[in-house]
């Protein structure tokens, strides 16, 4: 091997070796700096994932201990609301007072009453409503009643078309007493749509709560 062979062989080695020397370096300074420690290299602390929290210098938030406000509605029995409507007069106007399920003073029309006859799915699934049979055709409405409106109530059953009153339905005001009464509260097994009594668990939300200090009228 001549001398010149052996140059470019030791040259060879001596780049090599002076390049690792350069690397080992620039890696050494990247991640421990000038400082012979190393002190970057030590192992990182056990830390939580959660930050650490400043203390609070915020008054603690009290606890509302004012009671809810009461509800803007009144929740009764659809049987009770329809009696005591009844028991007023059964105005198609005028407000009326009742007594609701948690025991407030409460207000109501006939506009809150007359959904209770003509919607359906309302005293039972799936059941249809007083007017789906009860309609103003009398020729074949059940019994000649027409319970779609309040003055189809008012006229009663059992009357032809041109008769303009026929049975009484709400007893005279005497609601337990009326025919209306024992049509929604009784069963009758041999007519279509009353073989169940329509009333039990019916309760809706209907009327206003009126001022703590005002009672229902008698």
């Amino acid at each position: 091997m001549n001398d010149d062979v052996r140059k470019y062989i030791y040259g060879a080695l001596t780049v090599f070796l002076v390049g690792v020397l350069v690397w080992v370096g620039i890696v050494f300074v990247n991640a421990c700096g000038m400082s012979l420690n190393c002190s970057r290299g030590n192992a990182l602390p056990e830390t939580t994932p959660i930050p650490t929290l400043f203390p609070a210098t915020l008054p603690a938030m009290e606890a509302d201990t004012a009671p809810a406000a009461a509800s803007d509605v009144c929740h009764v029995a659809g049987v009770d609301l329809v009696g005591a409507w009844v028991e007023a007069g059964a105005s198609g106007t005028e407000a009326f007072q009742f007594e609701d399920a948690n025991g407030r003073a409460c207000e109501a029309t006939f506009e809150d009453v007359k959904p209770l006859f003509v919607n359906a799915n309302l005293w039972y699934s799936g059941s249809l409503s007083c007017s789906s049979c009860h309609s103003v055709n009398l020729a074949v409405s059940p019994a000649q009643l027409d319970m779609s409106s309040y003055e189809g109530i008012l006229a009663g059953s059992r009357r032809t078309d041109d008769a303009p009153q026929g049975t009484d339905i709400l007893g005279g005001g005497t609601w337990k007493s009326s025919l209306l009464y024992q049509f929604i509260a009784e069963t009758h097994a041999d007519i279509p749509g009353h073989d169940d009594a329509l009333s039990p668990g019916l309760m809706i939300n209907a009327g206003t709560p009126l001022p703590v200090d005002v009672t229902p009228t008698p």
